[in-house]
């Protein structure tokens, strides 16, 4: 099978390294062709802080992805989170030279490209420009300007930050593993792709993906993404407070948070007790499922606050912005036993588990249906969603180059514009490209 007709999504976590291979069928629904996934070393809350073993990782997750598929592994679309990361509003708007001709597409690239201008702190890049709604002369509340008439076009933009240095090791890392970086996809948005509806994000909805390193959350409401935020703790320190409060090694602690652990401590009677085998002839450990839980429920509810705290800065508590279809949860950290119940307890809010099959053919793995797997499917589907929109592009491209050789010379200015039109995600990939290339 030939490059452009398969898509690969790179989910770099705290705990695993995910690669997925994957293309569209003709229903529209995504095809697994192959999956990969590897201990996650040398990543710490989402960031790379050990160049060298995240390289072998990644490389591991991509031999083994090859090998399930026997496909070629080039480009890749890669998430990325971190508690460096953070989200502002701004508006922005242009004057059109022509207010006789209608809005197009360039008008709405030339307005994206003038917020990527933004001058940030020192060290910062902007990751995303996400528009919200727009004005045209004046008239508000409009979702799509393309086609109107106006002079002056704004548009409130959700814009999403991050730290230069760390967009630079991630490009680093899949530089140096013999991969390219097709793209950068802020986490949290990719597993939205992959775990929520259109109606929930219209209806308005919290995504909260608990990863190892990380608990990410995206808000949406009428359909356009409002709110993003990343919480430095997930999955992992709940592990960490097991091994210190029971006093046993790490592997032992997450074996027992995945097997018997509960966000619920009134679930379990004092006398369930789990033995856990001691180190070299030590005497063995007796720990009551009561106490693990208690341990368990302290860190989930502090993390479960934070989030909360997120939801209300966004402002769900205003009439107008209220989320009616409540929180989904997804992501390792949310098949820990009764957290459900927890966060309903805790927000009020109707809650589910999201996971990733709503968009996966129907023949697919089981476990690629797991909500582990959310994120690396979201980068899977923008992957597929970028490399469709380039060939959109190119059949254009050629359709016009067509025209011209059939003797229609009122195309070539057309046909040259198109050319040269760029999207503002092929203007980033370039300006990340030339950073990665001057890092060296």
């Amino acid at each position: 099978m030939e490059q452009s007709n398969y898509s690969v999504g790179l989910d770099i976590g705290t705990t695993k390294i995910v690669a997925i291979i994957g293309k569209e069928n003709e229903y529209g629904k995504i095809e697994v062709l192959g999956i990969g996934r590897s201990k996650s070393l040398g990543v710490h809350r989402g960031v790379v802080n050990n160049i060298t073993q995240t390289i072998k990782s990644i490389q591991q997750a991509v031999e083994q992805a090859e090998a399930d598929s026997g496909l070629k592994i080039g480009s890749v679309v890669v998430g990325i989170a971190g508690q460096h990361i953070r989200s502002l509003q701004h508006s922005d708007y242009i004057t059109r030279a022509n207010s006789e001709e209608v809005i197009n597409e360039d008008d709405l690239d030339k307005l994206c490209n003038q917020v990527y201008k933004l001058v940030m702190l020192p060290g910062e890049e902007i990751i995303h420009v996400l528009p919200q709604e727009y004005k045209v002369d004046g008239q508000a509340e409009i979702k799509q300007p393309i086609g109107m008439y106006g002079g002056r076009l704004e548009a409130n933009f959700h814009v999403v930050v991050g730290q230069v240095s760390s967009i630079k090791n991630i490009g680093r890392c899949i530089k140096s593993a013999g991969l390219d970086l097709g793209n950068i996809t802020l986490e949290p948005l990719a597993s939205s792709d992959a775990v929520l509806s259109q109606e929930e994000k219209e209806a308005g909805v919290a995504l909260i993906d608990i990863g190892g390193g990380t608990t990410d959350l995206a808000i949406f409401k009428d359909g356009i993404i409002r709110h993003t935020a990343v919480i430095p703790f997930g999955g992992n320190v709940i592990t960490e407070d097991i091994k210190e409060g029971c006093s046993i090694i790490e592997k032992q602690a997450e074996l027992l948070k995945m097997k018997f652990g509960s966000a619920w401590p009134g679930e379990n009677k004092d006398n369930e007790i789990v033995s856990i085998p001691g180190l070299r002839g030590r005497e063995p450990k007796e720990i009551t499922l009561k106490n693990l839980s208690k341990i368990i429920h302290a860190r989930v509810v502090e993390i479960v606050e934070q989030v909360y705290v997120e939801i209300k800065n966004y402002g769900h508590e205003d009439q107008k912005k209220k989320l009616i279809a409540g929180i989904v949860l997804t992501g390792g950290g949310s098949q820990l036993k009764h957290l459900k119940q927890l966060v309903e307890y805790i927000t009020g809010m109707d809650t589910r588990i999201g996971y990733p099959n709503e968009h996966l053919a129907g023949d697919s793995d089981q476990e690629i249906a797991s909500p582990l797997y959310a994120t690396a499917v979201g980068l899977l589907m923008n992957a597929i969603e970028n490399r469709g929109r380039n060939l959109v592009y190119q059949e254009e491209i050629r359709n016009e180059e067509e025209l011209v050789l059939e003797g229609h010379p009122e195309r070539r200015a057309t046909e040259k514009s198109k050319g040269e039109r760029k999207t503002v995600f092929d203007i980033w990939s370039e300006k990340l490209k030339d950073f990665l290339d001057n890092a060296e």
